[in-house]
């Protein structure tokens, strides 16, 4: 098949947006380009982000590139930036404004806080900035925080709400009755139509299924046990914000913790998950075997309790007893999930030891992310192999 026709302009513009891309005045990158107007305004803007001048930087401009290190100027680029490229753009070079250019700093001035895109990267650097973070600063802060919030309730609430409840009414409905008085005769021959055998005139069911046993007020305790050393931040802010989802169904009840090497109980804290993530305290060290200990004191229900935890599982505790008791945890009925992240990010850097020795538990540990999670959750509730689910995720 031919390609199409090229128009008059098309290549200009390609020559344009690769000018772009390359950087480097008079020429330098070799397409010839002048650029002029809102043009020359967004690679003036790249230029101060990737030019050869800015740390790290690899495009190849001649410029001197660095933003400043006044907050109004930092201000005043992030504007430019978030009126010339979508949200999405935005939300990375910011990120790599960040890491760069080495603006935590500036991120402490209310007036840089005010020219941000809210995103969940944002929000981890803000939260690992709550201690010395200044008054003046903490509400702008918080507005971040609190958009970011919205945002991924408004993405996240409903599918986790209708997965796990769904789960929840599946798994409250009998499918191995023992009498006959307990079975579902209508939904049983329904299920089981593709039996039928014509010639005989006769259905043979291949399963029973039984009426709906009576649902308790609580049909599942989750306690979410949380890592909030520095490289877990994005699945902090995910981890609270399902947590609030979840706590908010009356047919679950929902614990969560976050742990370094001090665990911290934010239960209490779930009905608010913007003040419950000023309640983390990102970065420090790592105790998994205490959190696990702690989270094992939560539960009165093995057989109907599913206990989270999201860690990286570099242990700075005591690692053989941490392995015992996920073992002992497991053994009593608990529904045990690893993940090494909950976020967008993939599988990060973790100690594949420790995920083996989980492993070997029959408890497999893997990345998971927020969109996968509500049916995760349902699985869960379900008690489908986790295994088999990671690695059909991984696949799909």
């Amino acid at each position: 098949m031919s390609a199409p026709a090229s128009g008059p302009g098309d290549g200009d513009e390609r020559l344009r947006r690769w000018r772009l891309v390359l950087g480097g005045e008079g020429g330098a990158d070799g397409t010839g380009v002048r650029l002029e107007g809102a043009e020359a305004r967004m690679d003036g803007a790249l230029e101060k982000l990737y030019g050869a001048g800015a740390e790290g930087g690899s495009r190849p401009g001649r410029r001197s590139g660095g933003l400043g290190d006044s907050a109004p100027t930092v201000a005043r680029w992030l504007g430019d930036i978030r009126s010339y490229f979508p949200s999405t753009v935005v939300q990375v070079m910011q990120k790599d404004a960040i890491e760069r250019l080495n603006l935590t700093r500036l991120l402490l001035e209310p007036e840089m806080l005010e020219a941000v895109e809210p995103d969940v990267h944002l929000v981890g650097t803000l939260l690992s900035l709550n201690r010395v973070m200044p008054d003046r600063a903490r509400e702008s802060a918080r507005a971040v925080v609190r958009a970011v919030v919205r945002e991924l309730e408004r993405r996240l609430a409903q599918r986790t709400r209708s997965a796990v409840g769904g789960a929840l009414d599946r798994s409250a409905r009998v499918l191995r009755p023992r009498r006959l008085a307990d079975v579902d005769w209508d939904r049983t021959i329904r299920a089981n139509l593709r039996h039928y055998l014509p010639d005989q005139a006769t259905l043979v069911p291949e399963r029973l299924i039984g009426y709906g046993r009576r649902r308790r007020a609580v049909e599942r305790d989750v306690v979410l046990c949380v890592d909030q050393s520095g490289s877990m931040a994005a699945s902090v802010v995910y981890a609270s914000v399902f947590g609030a989802v979840l706590a908010s169904m009356r047919s679950l009840r929902t614990s969560l913790v976050v742990f370094d090497t001090a665990v911290v109980d934010l239960t209490d804290q779930l009905h608010d998950p913007v003040e419950l993530l000023f309640g983390t305290q990102l970065g420090g060290g790592t105790d998994i075997n205490r959190a696990v200990a702690y989270a094992q004191g939560l539960i009165a229900r093995p057989n109907d309790t599913i206990f989270v935890l999201i860690s990286d599982l570099y242990e700075g505790g005591a690692r053989e007893e941490m392995l015992g008791r996920v073992a002992a945890m497991t053994a009593a009925g608990v529904q045990v999930i690893v993940l090494l992240a909950l976020s967008d990010e993939g599988a990060p850097a973790h100690d594949h030891d420790n995920a083996a020795a989980l492993a070997a538990l029959g408890v497999p540990a893997f990345a998971c992310t927020p969109d996968a999670f509500p049916d995760l959750m349902a699985a869960a509730v379900e008690r489908r192999d986790l295994k088999e689910w990671s690695e059909r995720a991984r696949s799909s």
